[in-house]
């Protein structure tokens, strides 16, 4: 039987900063307000755009146009590299302004927050969801500085309040409720819905689906059994709709750390050294977490266009940065370099919560491992990362710069 669409008070918001990145730039100085201003991993011609300004967008500078082809659009484009203490304090103090309305808020990146209002403070006030929003705003202006703006989007679950913060960029609140659905989803393409990319977009065109309210009005054994062909088509179709089933939080899978080498090299002995840096990054998030693995991963993206990888599988826990390294290291040592390295990354995999399990009588070395690395943990938290490290990192502070993660930022 076919669901009706979610006709529920919206209770769910998305928040997203406008342009983060550039916008925390243009707010910490006001001499490149109103101008095109682009963030890029490098400054050198093949480094990649990760943000841009309204004003450089304006220019058509987009997300991953190198310094060359954006300085090519716009000549006086003002290129910056990227400022990660600035953006997690940003992050730091956004989430600070939204838990004054409740504790139900979820990060989804560095950038944007989902607030469940459902029981909340907010509610229990008798504001309207839509009044919360432009107090958020106001207080987001006075926390954050006054050129700073967010997108708000509110709906019945967590799919339709991002397409309602997307709408109306930058600065916008719209709210998409059922009475309003069909007449929003005519406005917008089917690549404007999140996490329909092009690959989506010529499936759902094969099924005779070429806009949103095509999608709408699919009938779900359809989805389900023809387009999707699984339990994704049925999950589309109670999206869509407004009923939520994106709030499962399935716990992390792995922690990893990844970087593109400014000085792209074949040396192994550079390698190793990045490669320490790597493990030890991944090891204090593995360790901040309280979990262990059961797994080492090492990628390698050569300037060839070629890339490497290899997985290991481990009988005994890793926890420790040392832990980690002996396995990566081994899987480095057995690859045959074909170019240089232009990114190297390391993770963890198979995680299970806890610290490492009580050890057996004769095991005091492990012991001793996994109480170093608790106790280096506590000395870098308090003085600074890299405080404490093995030798072979000694003098290593600037090799590998620190980068914000775009996906999930919940050990930040």
């Amino acid at each position: 039987m076919d669901l009706d669409l979610n006709y529920n008070q919206p209770l769910i918001m998305h928040i997203d900063l406008n342009s983060c990145f550039a916008i925390i730039e243009q707010q910490a100085n006001p001499l490149i307000r109103h101008k095109p201003v682009a963030v890029a991993a490098y400054s050198t011609p093949r480094g990649a755009v990760i943000a841009s300004s309204y004003e450089a967008k304006a220019k058509g500078i987009k997300l991953m146009v190198n310094v060359r082809e954006a300085k090519l659009l716009c000549p006086e484009v003002i290129i910056l590299t990227p400022d990660p203490e600035k953006y997690f304090d940003a992050h730091r103090r956004f989430k600070k302004v939204l838990l004054n309305y409740t504790d139900e808020i979820t990060p989804k990146s560095v950038d944007e927050f989902v607030i469940n209002f459902k029981g909340s403070r907010a509610m229990q006030s008798g504001l309207d969801l839509a009044e919360v929003g432009m107090r958020i705003k106001a207080d987001i202006k006075r926390e954050l500085g006054e050129y700073v703006t967010v997108n708000i989007g509110i709906s019945t679950n967590r799919f339709l309040a991002k397409v309602a913060a997307g709408l109306n960029k930058p600065d916008g609140l719209d709210i998409i409720t059922g009475e309003n659905l069909r007449e929003t989803f005519t406005q917008l393409d089917l690549i404007d819905l999140p996490g329909i990319n092009r690959r989506f977009q010529a499936r759902l065109n094969l099924a005779g689906i070429y806009t949103p309210l095509d999608f709408l009005n699919a009938p779900m054994y359809k989805l389900k059994h023809e387009v999707f062909q699984s339990i994704v088509g049925y999950y589309w179709y109670l999206r869509l709709r407004g009923h939520e089933v994106d709030s499962v939080d399935f716990g992390r899978k792995s922690f990893g750390h990844q970087y593109a080498l400014g000085d792209k090299t074949t040396d192994k002995q550079k390698l190793s050294r990045l490669l320490m840096k790597l493990c030890e990054k991944t090891g204090r998030r593995l360790r901040g977490q309280d979990y262990v693995a059961h797994g080492v991963n090492l990628w390698l993206t050569f300037e060839n266009r070629e890339y490497w990888s290899k997985s290991q599988k481990t009988h005994s826990r890793v926890y420790s940065t040392q832990d980690i390294y002996l396995h990566a290291q081994r899987m480095l040592n057995s690859v045959n370099i074909p170019a240089r390295v232009t990114n190297m990354s390391v993770s963890v995999f198979n995680l299970k919560p806890g610290s490492p399990a009580q050890l057996g009588l004769f095991d005091d070395s492990r012991l001793d491992t996994s109480s170093l690395a608790k106790a280096a943990d506590m000395v870098n938290d308090r003085y600074g990362e890299f405080t404490l490290v093995p030798a072979i990192m000694a003098n290593m502070q600037d090799l590998i710069l620190k980068r914000v993660a775009f996906g999930n930022v919940r050990d930040l």
